[in-house]
């Protein structure tokens, strides 16, 4: 199905969006795959007729937005500041303004992948970064590159790693978000610990991820693995633990997106208490809900 030219008058929208988080559109362009300065001007300038649908479609994927133009989610879901999206939120900022380096740890489902992507759409010079355990050293320092807009054809590992650096001392209030990051492999979690002296003072630095990071820096501190000891003095020996989703955030979020009557929030509350109120539970109880009241 062709986009109308209403979906693509949204797309320009979100791209031009996307496009002011950077210091300059050649920045932005760069951080966009497969897709050419040429393409992106003639978008936001309305010169549509030789963009193919393709094309359309990849920028979409790219530039599209958790919490939507509408201040909703992208598939209508309204999202609610919880307390742990409030305590994110903080860290967060507090990291970009001070330049510092803060690792959040909250139970899966608390939010926190959510509350950092709208953070990053909200914020300039903001770059958000998903980890996983298949990211090898040279994909680890390229992805950066990408995010911060430069592209890495040509250039080594160390010398792609000197232009991030480059790049980032001259933006205003550079910061890089980690989600996930205890899945950083150990090459690549020391490699990041040996360059991070570069980054001091220079961007703020936030990584995010389940308790069971505590674990693992506990054992490399007991091992005495090299980085380990100065990597959570960065930190400063301490981590940024968030609060517990409450029934309160649960009731919120259900009269937020719909729900009235006590009998639904009941059911949506007794469903996501026995999964220790794990927020995609509560979205997936209350689109049930929904459903069946809609039959």
């Amino acid at each position: 199905m062709e986009l109308t030219s209403r979906e693509k008058e949204q797309i320009r929208k979100q791209l031009k969006a996307y496009v002011d988080k950077y210091p300059s559109q050649n920045k932005a362009v760069g951080s966009l795959k497969n897709t050419s300065a040429g393409t992106v001007s003639n978008i936001l300038n309305g010169k549509w007729d030789n963009i193919s649908e393709e094309m359309w479609r990849k920028i979409a994927d790219q530039v599209k937005t958790v919490s939507g133009t509408d201040g909703n989610g992208g598939d209508g879901w309204q999202i609610v500041e919880t307390m742990a999206y409030q305590e994110i939120s903080y860290a967060l900022d507090d990291a970009q303004q001070w330049k510092n380096v803060t690792w959040v740890i909250g139970e899966a489902g608390c939010g926190k992948t959510t509350t950092a992507k709208i953070y990053a759409e909200s914020h300039k010079e903001v770059f958000y970064m998903q980890c996983s355990e298949d990211l090898y050293k040279g994909e680890f320092v390229r992805e950066i590159a990408r995010l911060v807009g430069i592209r890495g054809e040509g250039f080594t590992v160390r010398e792609l790693w000197k232009e991030i650096l480059a790049n980032l001392i001259l933006m205003d209030a550079p910061l890089l978000i980690f989600d996930e990051a205890d899945k950083l492999t150990e090459s690549v979690f020391h490699y990041f610990i040996s360059l991070y002296n570069k980054l001091e003072d220079k961007c703020g630095v936030v990584f995010m991820s389940t308790d069971y990071i505590k674990k693992r820096i506990k054992n490399g501190l007991r091992w005495e693995k090299p980085g380990y000891k100065e990597f959570y003095s960065r930190i400063g020996r301490k981590y940024f633990e968030l609060e517990e989703t409450t029934p309160h955030d649960v009731y919120a979020i259900c009269t937020a997106n719909g729900l009235s009557e006590r009998k639904d929030i009941d059911e949506v509350m007794k469903d996501a208490e026995a999964c220790d109120f794990d927020l995609r539970r509560v979205k997936k109880s209350i689109h049930r809900v929904k459903r069946e009241n809609s039959k």
